[in-house]
């Protein structure tokens, strides 16, 4: 028994008292079965074709908060990969490290890695604004050990006294250091664009491009985000010369296309005729 005017939110803490072992941001409420989970800003009453109204459960399982689920998944490989840079005398042998001249890509790349992880963990403190609330535990899991077991690889290369520094040497390593820090630059202020469009409170739009520069990929692309976040890695995978970084990097193409294509769709039927012309991530290619 609840009022026409409440809304799903009212719904789920109404069942959390009869059935404890169900919070809301676990239960999944649906019109049908196997339909789309309903949001809980929606009023019962525009659901609702009678004074009855049947509503299909689904258990989501744990959930954690995505504020949670970023600051977690992002803080391990920084501190890993600084666990590696000094050198432990569990992983490296401690003659060839005290024997072995660091290459001075080696201690740059440290500095580009920490750089990347330090602005997603700020940018997820400051910037971004999450509106599902929660996601299941099982993913952050899976996150983390995406991140966590690549950052252990690559960082193990990168570290190790035998590390071959970069093919052609400082020119190589300066134009890759400079890439990696424009596209890092230019994540950030395509984040903070999408933020303000997002909570403006002006009527919804495409983001278009403002005096900066970094944002004028918005011309060309729907996903700017992805793009630069997948410059920054072959950039990185290009200063360090490394295998492990061009596999993670060739991973995170293949995902960042993948999340870029679903947001274009969704990009398409909100703002047709602004987007029907660009690409999701790259253009031509993506």
């Amino acid at each position: 028994q609840v009022p026409p005017s409440s809304t799903l939110l009212d719904v789920k803490h109404k069942f959390h008292k009869a059935c404890p072992q169900w919070y809301p941001s676990r239960v999944g409420l649906q019109l049908e079965r196997n339909g789309a989970y309903l949001k809980d800003s929606i009023n019962i009453q525009s659901l609702a074709v009678s004074s009855i109204i049947t509503l299909y459960f689904t258990d989501l399982g744990q959930q954690v908060r995505w504020t949670t689920f970023f600051l977690t998944e992002y803080t391990g490989p920084l501190l890993i990969y600084l666990l590696f840079y000094i050198r432990l005398s569990t992983i490296y042998d401690q003659v060839e490290s005290t024997k072995n001249f660091r290459h001075p890509v080696v201690h740059l790349a440290c500095f580009c890695h920490c750089l990347h992880y330090i602005r997603h963990l700020l940018e997820t403190l400051f910037v971004h604004k999450f509106s599902g609330g929660h996601t299941p535990l099982k993913n952050m899991i899976k996150g983390c050990a995406f991140y966590w077991g690549f950052t252990s690889w690559i960082a193990y290369y990168i570290n190790h006294p035998r590390y071959t520094p970069p093919s052609f040497g400082h020119r190589q390593v300066s134009f890759a250091a400079l890439t990696f820090l424009m596209c890092e630059a230019g994540n950030h202020f395509i984040n903070v664009a999408l933020a303000h469009q997002n909570h403006s409170g002006l009527k919804a739009c495409f983001p278009s491009p403002t005096y900066n520069p970094f944002t004028w990929l918005f011309l060309v692309v729907s996903c700017p985000n992805y793009t630069y976040e997948v410059g920054s890695w072959i950039s990185f995978t290009v200063m360090t010369q490394t295998l492990p970084v061009g596999i993670f990097a060739f991973l995170m193409v293949i995902q960042m296309s993948l999340w870029a294509q679903k947001k274009h769709k969704l990009y398409l039927k909100r703002f047709y005729p602004e987007v029907r012309r660009k690409a999701a991530m790259i253009p031509v290619i993506f």
